[in-house]
């Protein structure tokens, strides 16, 4: 029952340990199938690779996300507006403050 838990610098260890080694066996792959010669081969690993991303992508799941870039409100985008000259959608302009002031 003394079993001790592995921290989580060394699974950070493990974990990346362990990705190094696959990214080597695929470089090791792909190089020697490069070598050989065997184009065929890796066009459909290319696209089995390719489709794997898009499946992987597609099941993500995004609504996590979409809650908070809701909740925080993001300032319009006036650059176009102020490179032209034109006044601030947001900002009311001189004229129709004075307009807005003669009505009084």
């Amino acid at each position: 029952m003394s079993r001790r838990l592995p921290s989580a610098a060394a699974a950070r260890r493990r974990r990346r340990t362990r990705t190094l080694i696959w990214v080597a066996a695929l470089a090791i792959i792909t190089i020697s199938l490069i070598y050989f010669e065997q184009t065929a081969l890796l066009y459909i690993l290319a696209t089995l690779g390719v489709t794997v991303l898009l499946i992987v992508v597609a099941m993500a799941d995004l609504a996590g996300t979409e809650k908070t870039a809701a909740q925080t409100p993001v300032p319009a985008d006036d650059a176009a507006a102020i490179g032209s000259g034109m006044a601030a959608a947001s900002t009311p302009t001189v004229a129709s403050q004075k307009r807005t002031g003669q009505r009084r």
